[in-house]
Formats: C-alpha cells, structure tokens, sequence
C-alpha cells in the first residue's frame, strides 16, 4: 500500500509540476523547446480552423455567394488595369498579359497570406477591449489563436481569381519555357505569400506598441500587393531600393516575374536573385517572430 500511495503520490506531483511550467510557459517565464512549440501551435490552429470551417459550411450557400463575391470585388482591381489598357498598348514598356502576371502572382500569394494569417490585422482592436487576456490563459500559442480566430474561407476568392488572371496570362504570354521558369512560378506564389505573412506578423507585432496600427500593416500589404501589380518602370529608383533591399516586397513577384519574362531588373541585379523569393521569406520572418515574441513579453494586460 505504501508503495501505491508513492506511485500516486509521485504522479499527483509529476501533474503539478506540469501545470507550474506550463503557467511559466504562458508567463513568458520559461520557454519551451522550439519544436515542440512549433507542433502545439500548428495542432491548435489546425483545431480552431476547422471549427470554423465547420461553422462556415453550416450555411453553404451563403459561403458560395461570399466566396464569389470576394472573387468579384478583387478582380475590380485588374477590370481597372484592363479598361485602361483599352486606351494604351504598353504600360512602362509591359503589355497586358505581362502585367496580368504580375497582378495574378500578386494577388494569389496576398490572398495566401490573407488566408492563413489575415486576422492578425485585429490585435490592436484586442489590446483595446481586453479579448487578448482570454487567448493569453488557454494552453495554446497566442499566434496561432490570433491567426485562427475568425477564419474566413470566403478569402479563396481572391486566391482563386488571382491564379485564374494567372493562368490567362501564361496561357497567353509568348515565353521560351526552361525548367528554371516553370519552376519558378509555384515558388514565387508560395515564397510571395510567405513574405507577406511574415510582414504580417511583424505589422502585428508592432501593434503592441502602437496600440492600434491595422491601417500601417495593411499598407504594406494590401498596398504593397496593389503596387506590385504594376510594372517595376513606373516606379521612382529610390522606391524600387526601398521595396527591395529596406521591405523586400519585390521578391513577391516583380524579380521573379522579370527573370520569367526575360527582362532585366531595373536595378541592375543579376538573374539568379529571382531565385532567392524563398531565403528572403525566411530573413524576414526571423525578426518579425523576435518582434511578435518581444511584442507578447511586453505585454502587460488592459486591466480590469
């Protein structure tokens, strides 16, 4: 008996003992291991995603029309580009299909981005009425219950509509195809999205220090995506320094659609940097997950 009531005394406290680190974890006090931080936070979006996905489906004719209907008010944008290609020819020297793959690579990897990591735009509204404290006490990582929170399928219209402008323009645009280029288009969607969710996250993280700045990320997203879907040659030089060596915006699209369409860069650099979309992301998401992680410890709750 005394035995048993060691195992259980022993388990009483391996429970506590789990219950103090993880109240530490959450305190910011100790930290755990990378990878197992990694894999809680991609299980908790995972769970929260589908919950909403659940709640979504519930009405599925009403997620069609808003999904449609998100498709139609984004493709406005490239309905502008093509009613003013009907008065000009070029456009900086680009015609219409070669600006539409710049708008359809453009606007598929924000719409990327916007999917997975869109809501991370509300943090500041959080801060402001207190719904931050209540993600911070549950036993997942508060990104990816930000990122989660209210997840709007709907938002593949704008994906949709933009791989659809994308493949008009390929289907249309008269390119010698190598095995680089083909392989360039998938990482250029993919790499551009990366880059805009890491300029999320660190738009998020500025918001602790703001305090409400949705409208400073969105202008480097939305707008940065709204200027990416015109030609690099309309640009001053000192703006195209800026999007590329300051915020690497024009890794999204503009270097990799160049080396696809054979132009050269206007900034004169070579080829091959149309290949490094996806090193980029990953440079600009290390200081923004610093910042997100310096943003959440200097937290100090809105009170009651």
């Amino acid at each position: 008996m005394a035995e048993v009531a060691g195992v259980a005394e022993a388990g009483g406290a391996a429970k506590v003992a789990d219950a103090v680190r993880e109240r530490r974890e959450f305190a910011g006090l100790e930290v755990p291991p990378a990878r197992g931080r990694f894999r809680e936070g991609l299980r908790g979006y995972g769970l929260i995603v589908a919950m909403w996905i659940r709640s979504t489906m519930t009405y599925r004719a009403s997620f069609v029309l808003s999904t449609l209907g998100n498709a139609a008010i984004t493709l406005l944008d490239f309905v502008a580009i093509y009613i003013m290609f009907s008065h000009v020819d070029v456009l900086g020297g680009f015609t219409l299909p070669e600006v539409a793959l710049l708008y359809g690579s453009c606007s598929a990897a924000l719409g990327l981005a916007d999917l997975l990591l869109g809501n991370t735009d509300r943090i500041g509204a959080r801060i402001r009425d207190g719904s931050l404290d209540t993600m911070l006490v549950r036993p997942l990582p508060l990104l990816a219950q930000v990122a989660a929170d209210r997840f709007a399928l709907r938002r593949l219209g704008r994906i949709g509509q933009g791989l659809g402008v994308l493949g008009w323009a390929l289907w249309t645009l008269d390119v010698e195809w190598t095995a680089g280029k083909v392989l360039l288009v998938p990482v250029m969607l993919l790499a551009g999205g990366s880059i805009f969710a890491a300029v999320m996250v660190g738009g998020a993280a500025f918001q602790f220090v703001a305090g409400d700045a949705a409208e400073v990320q969105n202008s480097f997203t939305y707008g940065g995506c709204t200027m990416l879907q015109y030609p690099p040659t309309v640009f001053a030089t000192d703006l195209l320094r800026g999007v590329t060596f300051v915020v690497p915006l024009a890794f999204v699209n503009w270097l990799p659609a160049l080396y696809v369409l054979g132009r050269p860069d206007p900034l004169g650099l070579p080829g091959w940097a149309a290949f490094l979309s996806p090193l980029v992301a990953l440079a600009v998401f290390v200081p923004a997950s610093l910042a997100w992680r310096a943003g959440v410890r200097s937290y100090r709750s809105t009170g009651s």
